[in-house]
């Protein structure tokens, strides 16, 4: 792809490392608006690509990261020079969220993108008891649980790894249904389903044990229901420098451990 400068947009995160390299470059390379740009370079932490991927979704710009953050596994390493020749000779990966329509205790129905995932949790001090549907069929009827998540790829790495789900290659047409802490069946440690597949999360005694939804940062109290797809029309775009891409990085994620 070729890009030039003038057509990028600068973000940053609040850190000082992020603000003074979008001071430096934005001084080096120019700045136009997020509106007006082809690509955007976003200078933080996962979070914040995370966050400028759902800013921009649907718009057809492309995200290039660079690590001024953590741990940065979405990013590109930072450097000051030859940032045109690398967007323009970096990979494109087109991404889906998850659509989640949540239903509240109260009857309210609301909906939310996710890039990384849907994740449920209990919000008291017994157990959730959630039941599992699959395209309409009902595979789990009860199950007793801190909470339960359905990640993307793209998400596999982030909460999903923290709960011994498993690394989904970028490309993979899949998505990983999670639990955490899972009492009964002790021993279910999730399944995979194709990326076509709807499920839906029904809370058994809401009441007694009042379980919250997120769909990323967009949390929902007291949900009694929750079905969860991947978007078929909700895209997002990054860039990847060449030698540096999400497959291999995943692969390599996989031999840590």
């Amino acid at each position: 792809m070729s890009t030039a400068a003038s057509s990028i947009a600068f973000v940053s995160s609040d850190t000082a490392d992020a603000k003074a390299a979008l001071e430096s470059l934005s001084a080096r390379y120019g700045q136009c608006s997020v509106a007006d740009a082809g690509v955007v370079v976003a200078l933080g932490g996962d979070g914040f690509l995370l966050q400028t991927l759902r800013d921009t979704m649907g718009t057809g710009k492309k995200v290039y990261g660079m690590n001024r953050g953590t741990i940065g596994f979405l990013m590109n390493e930072y450097r000051y020079g030859g940032l045109t020749e690398r967007i323009a000779a970096a990979v494109a990966e087109t991404i889906r969220p998850l659509e989640m329509l949540a239903v509240t205790s109260e009857g309210e129905t609301i909906s939310a993108l996710a890039i990384n995932e849907v994740a449920l949790w209990r919000q008291s001090y017994q157990t959730a008891k959630i039941r599992i549907s699959v395209d309409e069929q009902i595979r789990l009827e009860e199950l007793s649980c801190d909470g339960v998540m359905i990640a993307t790829p793209a998400g596999s790495t982030a909460y999903n790894l923290s709960a011994h789900g498993p690394i989904l290659p970028l490309d993979a047409p899949l998505l990983a249904l999670t639990p955490v802490s899972p009492f009964r069946p002790r021993r279910w440690r999730g399944a995979l389903l194709s990326n076509k597949a709807t499920v839906r999360l029904d809370i058994l005694e809401p009441e007694k044990r009042p379980v919250n939804a997120a769909a990323d940062h967009t949390e929902v109290k007291a949900v009694t229901s929750v079905t969860v797809r991947e978007s078929p029309t909700a895209t997002a775009t990054l860039l990847f420098d060449p030698n540096h891409s999400w497959n291999e990085r995943i692969l390599a994620e996989q031999f840590r451990y």
